[in-house]
């Protein structure tokens, strides 16, 4: 029953391609996991955030690879081993044969964890995977921020797949403003960040400013420096930004995280399709 399940999710992906179903693959398989930590304690203590997040709860077309929590409160000694091996036990009953290795390091407050599926794609009926070459494995990188930047705001979501259970996640004015901390300041470019600005910026929602401002002060190029952001600095910045990517390299990160429906939609991006998105934060 259990593997039945995970085929009708995978069925109702209506995929195309053998990119959309090891992105469908992998998506039911973070779903699986989200349920798992959902059925401890795992949510008292940390908040799901990130494009993943985005995705799952709030219906963001594009697929995502990671599964990014912060805790709730600063905890440098925090273990994730005990919520590991939940996750190995509760995906065990659901036809996988999961691993997962810890890969964090004592001194980095920034815990890692990578899970590798061998199994359910030999268990399902697949369409398009593995039909032309060897069928990749599933897998899915952990993180956890044991020392996050303060004044985020959380709520509580329920997944109804493949059980009931409750995830406690960012809002969306806290995950649109780690967004554009991530747009600032992370030391590369990623398309999937331009591809959520397009969406925030679209759904008209506020920025939270205040964790903007902690952000920015603890992680990249203002560390340090007691910045306080508010809507002026923030398009500022973003402006120039916009203004020096190459935008053609931009896109290209992004294409393999959308269905083909959305690729004509990436003639568009420039500077002037972001500048025009920029005009609409508030």
């Amino acid at each position: 029953m259990s593997v039945k399940l995970i085929q009708e999710k995978l069925i109702a992906y209506k995929c195309k391609s053998e990119l959309e179903e090891n992105h469908a693959l992998r998506e039911i398989s973070q779903e699986v996991i989200l349920a798992a930590l959902g059925r401890g304690d795992f949510f008292n203590f940390a908040s799901f955030h990130g494009g993943t997040c985005l995705r799952i709860f709030y219906g963001l077309n594009r697929f995502s690879e990671d599964l990014d929590f912060v805790l709730t409160k600063p905890n440098t000694e925090f273990n994730i081993n005990h919520y590991l091996q939940k996750v190995v036990d509760e995906c065990n009953a659901f036809g996988y044969k999961i691993e997962i290795q810890d890969r964090s390091k004592k001194a980095n407050n920034i815990k890692q964890a990578f899970s590798k599926d061998k199994s359910l794609g030999k268990i399902l009926q697949l369409n398009y995977s593995g039909k032309t070459g060897r069928m990749s494995n599933i897998r899915i990188k952990f993180e956890i921020d044991t020392n996050p930047p303060q004044k985020a705001n959380s709520e509580m979501k329920y997944l109804d797949f493949p059980f009931v259970s409750m995830v406690n996640i960012h809002d969306k004015p806290s995950l649109f403003a780690g967004k554009i901390h991530a747009l600032l300041c992370r030391s590369y470019t990623k398309g999937r960040d331009w591809y959520d600005f397009i969406w925030y910026t679209s759904q008209n929602i506020k920025i939270n400013y205040d964790f903007l401002s902690t952000s920015i002060n603890q992680q990249g190029p203002w560390q340090g420096k007691v910045i306080i952001v508010d809507k002026k600095w923030c398009k500022n910045e973003l402006s120039k930004k916009i203004e020096s990517l190459d935008w053609e390299i931009v896109t290209n990160d992004v294409r393999r995280f959308i269905r083909d429906f959305e690729l004509p939609s990436l003639k568009l991006w420039s500077k002037e399709l972001f500048l025009h998105q920029l005009s609409k934060i508030i």
